[in-house]
């Protein structure tokens, strides 16, 4: 059997066995995806883009919003960080009420927001999988985490992390790595995973070249490439939907490999169903029913 994007559900469960995972089995209620992350009012990226990845996975999602953006399809105009303190309680609310099963993390934009999100997933969030995207500034250049921010990101947060998703430029900046080709992607998932990084899946739509690499590096040996023909316009909020469509695949119970593999199939048939909804750049089209 395989789903509406052509990804086969079969994959290993959670509890071990080899079984076709299904979002309505059991008590009836689908996994679970907690989503901390920006507004993005265009609907292209941000919390607005995860919670569509989710849903058109089969999973259910709730939100923790860090900050309010002004921006569209060309740009992000202007960014307005939310209380941290506000932020806490929204994500210690969710997890003591509705809980998770997988939690993707976005946007933080503030620095006391990346260590009170750290704490909180410390104290309620211990053994559930967490898929960073380390979203440190925009394509059109404008800071989406502060740079005091940086070190709290990597030294606070990353650890507690099963998964961080960076893009090529995002890499080079938490690694110091210069990345301008395939070789350098290589470097910066070793330097990731010296820095105690359980596993990092690098994105490589920023490098030149016909096809597209994503890089799949885990601690305990596991190496994956991912291959895709370039398109001839890159949409806008392809980051954001591969992290959320990992942690969907974390959440159903898929190991690591396959979520990543499921994500990069479903990401890419996104990208090339991506339709021109305003001025700038396309707009992934996430529902897998639906005809570009």
């Amino acid at each position: 059997m395989k789903r509406a994007n052509g990804v086969s559900p079969l994959s290993r469960a959670r509890d071990g066995s080899d079984r076709e995972l299904d979002p309505d089995s059991g008590d009836g209620r689908p996994p679970r995806v907690l989503v901390i992350a920006g507004s993005d009012p265009s609907g292209g990226a941000g919390l607005q883009a995860d919670l569509k990845v989710v849903h058109a996975l089969g999973a259910y999602g709730t939100s923790v919003v860090t900050a309010v953006t002004v921006q569209d399809t060309l740009r992000v105009h202007e960014v307005s960080a939310l209380d941290p303190f506000l932020v806490e309680r929204q994500l210690e609310t969710v997890l003591d009420d509705v809980g998770a099963d997988c939690i993707k993390i976005g946007m933080l934009a503030r620095r006391a927001t990346v260590e009170l999100v750290a704490r909180v997933c410390e104290r309620k969030a211990r053994g559930i999988p967490i898929v960073l995207d380390p979203v440190l500034v925009s394509s059109s250049g404008h800071e989406l985490l502060e740079v005091v921010g940086h070190a709290t990101l990597i030294q606070r947060l990353m650890p507690q992390c099963a998964l961080v998703t960076p893009n090529a430029p995002e890499a080079a900046l938490i690694t110091g790595i210069d990345i301008s080709e395939e070789a350098h992607m290589y470097h910066a998932a070793d330097r990731l995973l010296l820095m105690g990084q359980a596993a990092v899946l690098i994105t490589g739509g920023h490098i030149g070249g016909d096809t597209v690499l994503d890089l799949l590096r885990t601690a305990d040996g596991l190496e994956r490439r991912f291959e895709a023909p370039r398109a001839a316009e890159s949409p806008h909020g392809t980051g954001c939907a591969m992290a959320s469509a990992v942690a969907a695949g974390l959440a159903h119970g898929f190991t690591l490999e396959n979520a990543v593999d499921r994500a990069h199939a479903f990401v890419h048939e996104a990208i090339e169903r991506a339709v021109r909804m305003g001025r700038g750049r396309p707009i992934l089209q996430l529902d897998p029913h639906a005809d570009a």
